[in-house]
């Protein structure tokens, strides 16, 4: 039995200073690689997550909803699509690209570059449990949690380890997790816009 990490979309247009940022996400960025290097060793593996749009289609607006659409972030090729530099990967063992042509807010809907999805990566190494962090709360960690748990993994969210995009949408997002049977630890880094 061997537990695994997921880092999710901690990328620099979802940090301070991109074009769809999430106050605090540098922050959580920081506190992911001071995890990743305790010498405790509580993840046997550690893998991660991009937003990695081509042409998503709808799911990009000039107009966004912020609900269905959103402005242009992660475009493959382009400095916001890259992980944020307080972010350590050194241990990262696999990276799953998501949404090249349509929206997709799960890890569980990425590949890797060879084409392997996150569930068959993870039970072709045994793993059976999974910590998920990363950006945002509300919306790529709830659907990467949701997913795991719904895969059959043992799913904790080290609440600590992410950032929420609004006080609303991530408290129903612990919601949905207390529904799903998903553990939870910790408070999320929800600061609202200035």
């Amino acid at each position: 039995m061997a537990r695994a990490l997921i880092i999710v979309d901690v990328q620099n247009d979802f940090c301070e200073g991109g074009s769809l940022a999430v106050q605090g996400g540098a922050g959580v960025a920081s506190a992911i690689s001071s995890a990743l290097a305790d010498p405790q060793g509580r993840w046997d593996h550690v893998v991660a997550t991009k937003d990695y749009h081509v042409d998503p289609g709808a799911h990009f607006s000039v107009h966004p909803d912020f609900v269905d659409s959103w402005p242009a972030h992660c475009v493959v090729g382009t400095p916001g699509s890259d992980f944020h530099p307080a972010l350590t990967t050194d241990r990262v063992e696999a990276v799953f690209h998501k949404g090249a042509h349509a929206a997709a807010y799960s890890g569980f809907e990425g590949h890797t570059d060879t084409g392997e999805v996150l569930t068959d990566w993870l039970r072709a190494r045994g793993v059976t449990e999974v910590d998920v962090v990363g950006i945002a709360t509300d919306h790529c960690v709830r659907a990467t949690a949701l997913d795991a748990k719904s895969a059959g993994f043992g799913t904790t969210v080290l609440l600590d380890l992410t950032a929420g995009v609004a006080a609303a949408t991530t408290a129903a997002a612990l919601t949905q997790f207390e529904e799903a049977a998903v553990t939870t630890t910790g408070e999320p880094v929800v600061i609202a816009a200035t």
